[in-house]
């Protein structure tokens, strides 16, 4: 089967409060592109695709007024995908949902999180993950309280053969210092930022601990808003977040290759998987931001990860219609695995 994940900018925008695709000529969530593009480019990206599985990030909606689980299954019925069951768990505050979109005639999917509920308190270890993480951030032996603006989704799932695995979608904190007013302010924006990130992924490594304890597979995959070597913050922690998912050093390891290929190298190439466009420099910043992270019993049975790069995957690039898709459907680019069960 093949397991995707795929953060897709502003889908919310797409869709009226009936979960319709808004197939019109108004200007979508994302720069200087209409909504009737926006839809088709995907509609392309994920025919391409063909997964059994796509964890969505920025997914549509879910509130009072919205069902985010409508507007995927909307959308997959106007582009004929056979990923046409969405779920959502834990709904947030941001309009943009975690989500998966499934094939269920090759899976059973249902939302199963883990851990104690904490109230606003909170707890250490691995609370349930619409809760607070108690840890001491800044090492003055007061504990802060972390929580999740996207709780992770946690999905027990199992193939139509009868074999189970645990899954993992994850939108991790950005650090970027959005709303500074001078370089002071962007500094202790950026710190607090990346220390909450880290948090949140102690917080996920937490959990992946508790299932590989009990000898479960494990799939972590998502927007982890981080990588090694993004920011001159790194130095202040000395890991990155995906160095801490990862497991580096610290219990039994995950696996993801362009996460390894990026550690391995401090200078070089290095694979990515969204470009931005900065308009106050004219010119793309490429970033390694999305990964999918497998356990060591699942490693034997996963193979050609793979970046649905515009430019840097060969297939891609000599697909015209999906080339113009790619880079018109989001500023991020889907990544897939073979996984074998």
């Amino acid at each position: 089967m093949r397991i995707a994940t795929y953060n897709v900018e502003w889908f919310n925008a797409l869709f009226d409060d009936l979960g319709q695709p808004q197939v019109d000529q108004a200007w979508s969530g994302r720069y200087n592109v209409k909504r009737s593009d926006q839809l088709e480019a995907l509609g392309i990206v994920f025919t391409a695709l063909d997964a059994d599985a796509i964890l969505i990030d920025e997914a549509p909606d879910s509130s009072r007024v919205r069902s985010g689980e409508k507007a995927l299954e909307n959308f997959a019925a106007l582009y004929g995908l056979r990923t046409n069951r969405a779920l959502i768990g834990f709904v947030n505050e941001t309009q943009q949902e975690i989500a998966l979109l499934y094939d269920p005639k090759k899976l059973k999917v249902r939302h199963d999180p883990q851990g104690e509920e904490t109230g606003k308190k909170g707890a250490t270890g691995a609370p349930r993950f619409d809760g607070v993480f108690r840890l001491d951030l800044d090492i003055d032996a007061t504990p802060e309280r972390v929580s999740f603006s996207k709780p992770p989704l946690e999905l027990a799932v199992e193939t139509a053969a009868g074999e189970a695995f645990r899954l993992i979608g994850v939108h991790a904190k950005s650090k970027a210092p959005h709303g500074a007013r001078n370089t002071d302010e962007a500094t202790r924006i950026s710190i607090d930022n990346r220390r909450k990130q880290l948090a949140q992924c102690i917080w996920i490594r937490n959990r992946v601990d508790e299932h590989l304890t009990r000898g479960e597979r494990v799939v972590v995959l998502g927007d982890f808003n981080d990588g090694p070597g993004l920011d001159e913050y790194e130095k202040l922690f000395g890991r990155s977040g995906i160095e801490i998912v990862l497991g580096d050093g610290d219990g039994e390891p995950l696996y993801d290759p362009h996460a390894r290929m990026a550690l391995s190298q401090k200078v070089g190439a290095a694979p990515v998987t969204a470009r931005f466009f900065l308009h106050e420099q004219g010119r793309y910043l490429s970033a390694l931001l999305d990964y999918i992270m497998v356990s060591a019993n699942l490693r034997d049975n996963t193979h050609n990860w793979r970046i649905w790069h515009p430019f840097d995957d060969c297939a891609c690039y000599d697909t015209p219609e999906l080339r113009e898709a790619l880079l018109v459907a989001s500023d991020h680019f889907p990544v897939s695995v073979e996984l074998d069960l």
